[in-house]
């Protein structure tokens, strides 16, 4: 993967300098080979390092990167690589796309999460106290490149909030994905074959999407099965305390239930082989309905005051339900929240 990276650089960048902003912890697992990398291909490498968890997703992070990007010198030719998870990715790319009103942007994963699902799409952005992901903007990478080798120090936590992704993917497009991930998860959780052949998968059906709908007009959507829960979930236990991969799980258990209200066949057993690894990693969930509910309102999909929610009339065909029944979410909460308390 070294050997691309660098040929893909030294081809599309004639700038001497690169802007690296990677995660404090994958510096500490990775930062020789992440420099090996880049000093292959640029004079000049300046590296800014984001304090783990949600929290780092907020404008005082982004106004921070900024100010020393360009105190230290930045132009439009210069690339900046986003190295880490989820939430370096996505502040990292708003970084880019905002800096000079747009600089080349790569993203260079390290957990499965962002494998398969945040670095795929163009979307950046931070939080607001009002909710997740209200500030931020559409800008395309110029290149994703996911070297598997990176995931054999994550840990098991890392794994199942990744996981909740690739069964997003295998309940709106490939089911056949659950039952190739219930024979992996009762195996240790590292990289192998089976695993990169999971993720190219879940990553091209996030590709394909994003491509036939850029900008979440239509189609790309859909992507967002179980996200208006988890969204709330993750506003009203306080950003953090739950990942996201753990929000969304829980998530789609209650888009499961209201499936069924709407006379689709959508049973939650196919979530329940994995239900195990949830458990055991979560402490505790919110348990107020009224600040769950109120907190889906502010939604960045909320159109119209109407909460959008992706429904399965059968597992791989996902549509968009507008939903004002208050009496239906409270059912939704009630029967995803019985599996954790």
């Amino acid at each position: 993967m070294t050997d691309e990276i660098q040929n893909y650089c030294t081809k599309h960048y004639p700038s001497a300098k690169v802007i690296i902003i990677i995660d404090e912890k994958v510096a500490r697992l990775h930062k020789e080979k992440v420099m090996s990398i880049f000093e292959g291909c640029f004079d000049e490498q300046l590296m800014l390092k984001v304090p783990e968890g949600e929290s780092s997703k907020e404008i005082e992070q982004w106004q921070k990167f900024t100010n020393t990007i360009l105190k230290e010198g930045v132009e439009r030719e210069t690339p900046l690589v986003a190295v880490g998870g989820g939430v370096t990715g996505d502040l990292g790319g708003f970084v880019a796309a905002t800096t000079l009103r747009g600089i080349p942007l790569i993203h260079l994963p390290t957990s499965l999460l962002a494998m398969v699902d945040s670095s795929i799409g163009g979307k950046t952005g931070v939080n607001h106290a009002t909710g997740k992901n209200l500030i931020g903007s559409f800008y395309q990478p110029d290149a994703v490149f996911a070297d598997t080798q990176f995931l054999t120090t994550l840990e098991e936590k890392e794994w199942v909030t990744g996981l909740a992704e690739i069964l997003k993917y295998a309940a709106i497009s490939s089911p056949e994905l659950f039952y190739h991930l219930e024979v992996l998860v009762q195996k240790p959780l590292q990289p192998n074959a089976e695993w990169t052949e999971i993720i190219a998968r879940s990553a091209e059906i996030k590709a394909e999407v994003v491509e036939a709908d850029v900008h979440e007009s239509g189609r790309r959507a859909f992507l967002n099965f179980g996200h208006t829960f988890a969204h709330a979930l993750e506003k009203v236990a306080g950003y953090g305390t739950l990942t996201h991969g753990e929000a969304v799980f829980i998530g789609m258990i209650a888009v499961c239930y209201a499936c069924r209200q709407h006379d689709h066949a959508i049973a939650d057993r196919r979530f329940e082989p994995f239900l195990p690894l949830y458990k055991k990693q979560i402490s505790s969930v919110p348990t107020d309905i009224g600040s769950l509910t109120e907190a889906m309102k502010t939604d960045e999909k909320v159109k119209n005051d109407q909460i959008q929610l992706v429904l399965l009339k059968e597992w791989g065909s996902p549509y968009i339900l507008s939903c004002t029944d208050y009496s239906l979410l409270k059912e939704c909460w009630e029967h995803a929240l019985s599996k954790f308390t």
